[in-house]
Parts: structure tokens; sequence; C-alpha cells
């Protein structure tokens, strides 16, 4: 397989060899399981680092959540309301807008135009904290907003005081998104992975400090992500303009002021892409708050959702390490390097969500141990279980392929497949299936699972 310049320890044979010999079946497949090595090996370079500094940055909200479930249930609906709802609305819109720099900056870096990956992500911060601002009243109004979806009172005042705590980590999403598909883009995984990592320290000790010591409660809670994520930010930033990135980093220019309506368009779609998507699960959540027992369900489906987005980070890696890998094949002229990258992450993909949904189905009496001791939430999280290891398994795939389109620039065509199958058939048979039919809040985690399903 041709050699995108990162590793170049693959030779090809010369013509006078191939001529004189023909090649046994045994020489077929050790050229291709040494294809497939040598694909894996720059496909982990990408993924491995990146699981961990997803995975660290996402453990941030689960210890959260966490701290917050063991100061009681109310507190626990309160900060996963917060959490999944207020701030996974402009998370996933920002995260989405921002793997825009995974099409740009992939193809630029495959293709050797080194300046533009630095005027692409001042683009980015640009665009994205301009919709920050837009996004602002979601925050500010969290409480009638909330209610208004028919959530309950005392949990809705709660949340939508905690969503102003929040605000300065809703800022923060605007550069440390575009950093991180920066780095990566040029395959810097290690810096963010290590960055991921001292945040994360910082985040356990001051949530510990504000909760355990200081007892300030589920604010105390909030208050910690804004520390850990703006610790992400300027670390990242500090790197890039202390002379990590010399090719790519010549620091800032008008020139990031210019082409700025092209790059919305490929950030709207983008975005659309990804939070069509994010939302569904925002929506199951408010879905619940309706149902009878709003504040067991909304416990019990916000922990799944948070086990699912835990083990999710190691697809969304993947989605991550695919998008980089094919807009490099491509932007270097290589459509079956592309191709054959593609392959390789989704059968590594699907055979780690088979590890995961045989851990699930033989754990899942422990599950939400770690987030509750009410009796009432760890039953209904048990029996969600199942429905929850089929969804894990969905997810192995699904990402790899929206990482495919991240790379080719098809950003546009999936944002209408999110839409037909999670709002056109998901959401409906929710509606019909908890109201109607009363099927209470397994229904929420079917229907998920049923939207994946169809994706495929």
């Amino acid at each position: 397989m041709p050699s995108n310049g990162a590793l170049e320890d693959t030779k090809v044979p010369l013509l006078d060899d191939l001529a004189s010999t023909v090649p046994s079946e045994d020489d077929s497949d050790k050229n291709l399981t040494r294809t497939i090595w040598v694909e894996s090996k720059k496909l982990w370079y990408i993924v491995g680092p990146a699981i961990f500094s997803r995975l660290a940055s996402y453990s941030m909200l689960v210890i959260t959540q966490a701290f917050a479930g063991h100061l009681g249930d109310i507190e626990l609906a309160a900060i996963s309301i917060a959490n999944n709802v207020i701030v996974g609305f402009d998370f996933g819109l920002l995260l989405g807008m921002a793997s825009a720099l995974e099409t740009l900056c992939g193809q630029a870096f495959g293709a050797k135009r080194y300046y533009m990956l630095g005027v692409y992500m001042q683009r980015s911060w640009i665009v994205l904290f301009v919709c920050c601002v837009l996004l602002l009243p979601l925050y500010l109004f969290a409480s009638p907003v909330l209610k208004l979806l028919g959530q309950p009172d005392d949990v809705a005042e709660l949340s939508g005081m905690v969503s102003i705590w929040m605000i300065p980590l809703h800022f923060s999403f605007a550069f440390q998104f575009p950093l991180q598909r920066f780095l990566q883009s040029q395959l810097k995984n290690m810096v963010i992975a290590w960055v991921s990592l001292v945040a994360l320290l910082v985040h356990i000790f001051v949530s510990w400090l504000f909760v355990n010591r200081m007892q300030l409660g589920v604010i105390g809670t909030a208050a910690t992500l804004n520390f850990s994520w703006w610790i992400l930010v300027f670390g990242l930033f500090g790197y890039v303009s202390c002379g990590g990135c010399p090719l790519t980093w010549t620091g800032f220019t008008l020139e990031a002021f210019s082409g700025l309506w092209q790059f919305v368009k490929l950030s709207a779609a983008s975005g659309v892409m990804l939070c069509l998507e994010n939302w569904y699960y925002r929506i199951l959540i408010l879905m619940t708050g309706n149902l009878q027992n709003a504040e067991i369900a909304v416990d019990a489906l916000s922990i799944c959702m948070t086990i699912n987005g835990w083990e999710m980070m190691i697809p969304l890696a993947f989605f991550a390490g695919t998008g980089v890998r094919v807009a490099n094949e491509l932007g270097a002229g290589n459509g079956k390097g592309a191709k054959f990258a593609t392959i390789v992450s989704v059968v590594t993909s699907v055979i780690i969500g088979l590890f995961f949904w045989l851990l699930i189905m033989i754990y899942h009496n422990e599950l939400a141990l770690i987030f509750s001791s009410s009796e009432a939430v760890l039953q209904a999280v048990n029996k969600l279980s199942i429905l929850l290891a089929f969804t894990i398994l969905l997810n192995s795939v699904q990402p790899i392929l929206s990482g495919v389109a991240v790379g080719s620039g098809w950003q546009s065509y999936v944002a209408y497949i999110n839409l037909g199958c999670y709002y056109l058939i998901g959401v409906p048979l929710g509606c019909l299936m908890g109201w109607v039919f009363h099927q209470g809040v397994m229904v929420c985690t079917l229907n998920f699972s049923l939207a994946k399903l169809l994706k495929k």
C-alpha cells in the first residue's frame, strides 16, 4: 500500500523481481498481512492518543456527575440535565462545526500546504466564538425553557442555576475543539493526550476540594468543569504558540477573516451532521422528564447515556482517526489507500465494540454504583443494561462511516441521513411508545438503538 510519508519502512518490490517469479498464495497472504499491519500502525498512531484524550475529557463530565449523584437524587437529575441537555446541546453543534477542520486541515496536510492549517484554525475560532455568543441565551434562560419542556420545577430551577455556572465551559469549546483538530491533523496526538491527562488530574483534585472539603454542593461540581476545560485550551495553545508547530502556525493573521462564508457553510454542514445525532440523546432525556417517576427515569437514562458516552469516546477516536487517514490519503491523491484505511478502521472498532458488549452483559448489575446508591435507580439501570449493550455494539460502526464522510467532505449527505433516522422515525416512535403504549423509559433506549441500526 502506498505510504503518506508518516512511515517509510514499506518497500515496493522491483519490477524485475515481479517479472521473474509468480507470487504464491502464501506470499499474497504475507503481503496482505503486512499491509494491514502498516495501516493499523498509522491508524493507532492517531487513534491511541485520541482515545486517551477523549476518555480523559469525557471523564471530567462523568466525575462531575458522580460527585453530584452522591449528593442526592435531585442533584444528580439537575447536573445530568445541565450536562446532557444544556451543555450537550451546544457541545454537539460546536464539536460538529469544528470537525470541518478534519476535512480542511487533513487534506491540506496531505497536500503539504502547511501554512493553511493555521489559517483554517483561526477561521474556526471566529465562527465558533460567534456561535457561542448566539447560544448564550440557552444558558441564561435554562430554567424557564426546561419548565416549558415539562421538567419538574425543582429539577428545572436547580438545572438552570447549574447551567449559569457552566458558561465559561461553554466558551472554552470554541477554542479547544479547533486546537485539538489542528494538532490531530498533523499527527501531534501525544500532545493532546498529555494535556488531557494534566486537565483530568486537576479536575479530580478540584472536585474533591470543592465538594468534599469546601462543601459547595452541586454548584461546586459545576464550577470544577470550568477550570479543567480551560486548562485544555491554554495547554494546547501554549504548545502551538511556543514553537510546537513551526510549519503550520506562524502567528495570527488577517487572512483568517477572508473566505469566512465558505468556511461557515462547511462548518454548518459538519455541525448539523453531528449535532442531529447528539441532540437525539438530549431529546430522549427530556422525554423521560415527562414520564411517570420522572426523577428516577431521568437518573436511570442519564446514567445509561453517560456510560454509553464514555465508551463512545473510543468509536469517536476512530471517527477522528479515519477522518484524518482518509483526508490525508485523498489530499495525496490516493483513493485506494483511503478505502483500505476505512476497512481496517471498521474491523478494528467492531472487535473493540464486541469486547464492551460482553463486559456490560456480564456486569449489568454493577453498572450504576459509581453514580448512585439509590436502589430504585440501580434497578432501573439494570433493566436498561441489555439495550445499552447493543447500542454500544452498534456504535462501533456508525462513527467510523461518519469519519469517512468528514475526511471526504460529504458532511451534508450524512446530515440528511441523521435527520431521517433520528427525527422522522426515532422521535415519533418514542412519543408513540412512551405515551400511547406506556412503555416508559425503556422505550427511549430502544429507540436510540433502532435509530443507530437504521443509519447503517
